[in-house]
């Protein structure tokens, strides 16, 4: 559909947002606890905060849970009882304040699971959820959205996208028709399109490199010496996987307690020493900067020849969680230059 642009008042904010409260919707929205900001599940109005850079986790959690149940089964001397779980009970969700780059995670979630093989789990769950996203009128030096194809105003992944502007009130974007949906049911909520453009009320995020160089550099640069003399540091945690918007690697696990039992698919990173390992003890990834190698690769090589997506938004939440500083921002100006 075309984009529409409306306004709305911030007073009416929180009409809206009680009123999809009252229309069933579970919210997930960002507070602010104990200093930290992050997203949480149906707070009031009044706990909501629009004044943040980024969240420590991402949204992805929403989509791709952490832990998710995928079959029950129970075991007899007749055999095995295998009960799938009801995707149609998923709840219908509201991600409210998303800035940009996590709704653009999405879209890099979607290129894995809806690429040659169809995942319901991953995709009951996208089509009950609407992104009400939020423009950035601030960043810090980790922020590099407008590297990877983004901007801090950008409406890729959002239904509806707010922009705060100059008088306090908000642009409103209508993109999707899930978007509109909601606009039209809370119609009164909104008024004509504002004269101010957003532009001038966004961050100012400096691009710092050019992405299709550094895919272009990767080719040939498997080899390199660069993946051992930058991965020294790296002590093969996975908080960069765990805090990404677009990392969807995963493991399957049973889980029994007598006759009875849940398969699971479980967070995983690739950054794991065993994640690679075969059931003959053989590793094909033996070394941290082979690890670390797959992970640069995968997200700006990789997806973007196979999935046609890069693997990387550019929210920083990687550098930001680091416990070793290992700053992904300053390998890849450094992959630009890669001779």
């Amino acid at each position: 559909m075309e984009l529409e642009r409306k306004l709305i008042k911030k007073a009416s904010l929180e009409k809206l947002y009680q009123k999809l409260q009252a229309n069933g919707n579970k919210i997930f929205a960002p507070i602010i606890k104990d200093g930290k900001t992050e997203f949480h599940y149906n707070p009031s109005y009044a706990e909501v905060t629009y004044d943040h850079i980024q969240t420590i986790q991402s949204l992805k959690n929403t989509v791709f849970p952490k832990i998710e149940n995928l079959v029950r089964f129970t075991t007899d001397r007749n055999g095995t009882e295998v009960t799938e779980v009801d995707l149609a009970k998923v709840p219908s969700l509201v991600l409210w304040g998303a800035h940009p780059c996590d709704a653009a995670g999405f879209k890099a979630l979607k290129s894995i699971f809806m690429w040659d093989y169809k995942d319901e789990y991953f995709n009951s769950r996208m089509n009950k959820m609407v992104v009400i996203g939020l423009s950035c009128y601030k960043c810090d030096d980790n922020c590099f959205c407008t590297s990877v194809g983004l901007n801090p105003g950008a409406t890729n992944g959002s239904d509806i996208l707010l922009t705060k502007l100059s008088t306090g009130d908000y642009l409103a974007e209508i993109i999707t028709e899930k978007g509109k949906e909601i606009v039209n049911a809370a119609a009164e909520l909104f008024e004509a399109a504002p004269a101010e453009a957003k532009e001038g009320n966004l961050a100012q995020v400096k691009q710092q490199f050019s992405h299709e160089k550094v895919t272009k550099n990767l080719a040939g640069a498997f080899e390199h010496p660069f993946w051992v003399e930058n991965s020294l540091r790296c002590i093969g945690c996975g908080a960069c996987a765990f805090v990404c918007p677009a990392c969807a690697c995963f493991d399957i696990q049973d889980e029994t307690k007598g006759k009875t039992g849940k398969r699971l698919r479980c967070w995983d990173s690739c950054g794991f020493g065993l994640f690679t390992i075969h059931t003959s003890g053989h590793n094909p990834r033996e070394v941290q900067s082979q690890r670390w190698r797959q992970r640069i690769m995968h997200k700006f090589s990789y997806m973007p020849e196979r999935n046609e997506s890069l693997g990387c938004i550019g929210c920083g939440r990687c550098s930001r969680a680091c416990p070793v500083d290992m700053n992904i921002l300053e390998q890849l100006i450094a992959l630009e230059k890669i001779q």
